[in-house]
């Protein structure tokens, strides 16, 4: 499968202090100029710059913006529906406006059900300033590790809440990952043991590659009780991005995400 399009990995070069936003439907860079706003919502131009959960009616039409000054990006949410930031950070209507720091952050714009529509932000930093300027080299791109289709699948749902930037992420239950496999690929029978099977093989492929977190058990001090493997094998595919935020496209599925709200 190929790698989602996505920040995380990074941005061309740019004027420290450009924002560069992205969501499934669309893109956008604006330079750093005092005054400037770029909105976002499920509206459209030119009442928003970048759309957002189009097709969810939960999703104000301009839904948030983010406005630079002081030298900074800061962040408002104008909708109804809250807008959550990494670790669980939460803003409201009523929030008042948080600045963003430089380099990658998603934020997540909660919509009908158990939806929440992805919008990547990335500040540009300046470049490093040391004896050697490599401005012009070409970036180093991080390790990231093949997956087949069924593989990227699996992984997305038992590391949704890693790529939902939740706090102390934690996988979830091989049983909690049948069934919304079931709704998503109700053929493809996925079972327990079928998950537990494909989750040791691609850690048994990925162990022998130089990877940065344990995947195996140490026979000598026995199996673990818990699923600190899989933890590990999770968190190092979203740290290597290998797995990104917009991975969570895979999930979009009316009928495995019920509207709690109907």
């Amino acid at each position: 499968m190929t790698l989602s399009a996505s920040l995380a990995r990074g941005v061309a070069p740019a004027m420290p202090g450009t924002l560069h936003a992205r969501t499934v439907t669309g893109e956008l860079s604006a330079p750093p100029r005092p005054g400037l706003t770029v909105r976002f919502g499920r509206g459209e131009k030119p009442d928003v710059d970048l759309g957002v959960g189009v097709d969810d009616l939960r999703v104000s039409r301009r839904h948030g913006e983010l406005t630079y000054r002081q030298g900074l990006w800061w962040l408002r949410n104008t909708g109804q529906q809250l807008v959550r930031l990494p670790r669980g950070q939460m803003m409201h209507l009523t929030t008042e406006p948080i600045p963003l720091t430089t380099g990658y952050t998603p934020l997540f714009v909660k919509g009908s059900g158990y939806r929440e529509h992805l919008v990547e932000l990335y500040v540009a930093g300046h470049d490093d300033q040391g004896p050697l300027s490599r401005r012009r080299a070409e970036t180093v791109r991080p390790e990231t590790w093949a997956l087949n289709d069924d593989e990227r699948l699996l992984l997305v749902v038992l590391g949704q809440r890693y790529l939902l930037y939740e706090e102390d992420p934690r996988p979830l239950s091989y049983a909690t990952a049948a069934k919304q496999l079931g709704y998503l690929r109700p053929d493809a029978n996925w079972t327990e043991r079928r998950i537990e099977h494909r989750i040791e093989a691609v850690r048994h492929r990925l162990d022998r590659t130089g990877f940065r977190y344990p995947l195996m058990h140490d026979k000598s001090q026995g199996r673990p009780g818990d699923n600190s493997l899989l933890h590990n094998l999770i968190k190092g595919l979203v740290e290597s991005t290998t797995l990104v935020p917009p991975d969570l496209d895979l999930m979009e599925d009316d009928a495995a995400w019920p509207d709690s709200a109907s």
